[in-house]
């Protein structure tokens, strides 16, 4: 067992050292989801009027509505990226040597579980700077409950991605899986607009989206309201992450 502890532990840690060392991703997984907040969001709130027309007990402005969206957007593109790096070690060989190492192959997954969910958790911390240049107030309980909140989110969405990473060859295989599943996940979560009042077929697809209960975790906690109970939300996002865990450890279990 303390070798397997080892094993999460130094996995973790050559991912989250990987990151701190990689300055340009640092910069560039921050900048694209502040042009989304800033310029297109500056755009859209035009055409709204500057007001989200669901939340009407409050009138956030439009900016602070899709500004949980916006985190969560940041959170699953670094969550799923991250297991990028298993398809790398295994077209270098250095996946090969971790799994002839003395340690059980599910705390292999574990490990690049956790270091892809702290990875994006820091990747999340850095959105918060952007909160006041929106004039959104952020209190520092708030502060405090959202990155447990963003851990959360980027486990299960970190083991949706070594899902995939597992049972993919190349480099080239994973990028465009990933793009096609992302893309619809980000734009059915109601992280640009609220999920209220949709067509049948899209409203179905927006409450079988893993991300919609994430923005909805983000949104209760920075505005304070949500379309879907908080707790609820919680629950489906954790049954969720332990089925793609499941999967996930399963992957490397029969990766040879």
């Amino acid at each position: 067992m303390k070798e397997n502890l080892n094993g999460i532990y130094v996995i973790w840690l050559r991912d989250v050292r990987k990151f701190f060392r990689d300055k340009p991703r640092m910069i560039g997984a921050t900048v694209q989801p502040a042009l989304y907040l800033l310029i297109l969001g500056n755009g859209l709130s035009r055409g709204f009027g500057g007001l989200n027309p669901h939340y009407g007990n409050t009138n956030p402005q439009y900016l602070h509505f899709i500004y949980p969206g916006i985190v969560a957007m940041t959170l699953l593109f670094t969550s799923v990226f991250s297991a990028v790096s298993i398809v790398w070690d295994r077209e270098v060989g250095f996946l090969k040597e971790v799994m002839v190492a003395p340690i059980s192959r599910w705390s292999v997954a574990l490990g690049k579980t956790l270091g892809g969910s702290t990875v994006s958790m820091f990747q999340g911390c850095l959105m918060l700077v952007f909160a006041p240049l929106i004039h959104l107030r952020l209190p520092f309980m708030t502060i405090l409950a959202l990155i447990p909140a963003m851990f959360f989110i980027s486990f299960t969405l970190t083991s949706m991605g070594i899902v995939i990473a597992s049972r993919m060859k190349s480099m080239q295989g994973f990028t465009l899986i990933t793009n096609f599943i992302m893309l619809p996940m980000f734009f059915l979560s109601g992280a640009m607009f609220p999920t209220q009042n949709l067509p049948p077929w899209m409203a179905f697809l927006t409450r079988v989206d893993p991300l919609s209960y994430g923005v909805e975790i983000l949104r209760r906690l920075t505005l304070g309201e949500g379309a879907y109970p908080f707790f609820y939300s919680i629950n489906l996002l954790a049954l969720f992450g332990l089925v793609m865990l499941t999967f996930a450890i399963k992957g490397f279990v029969k990766t040879e």
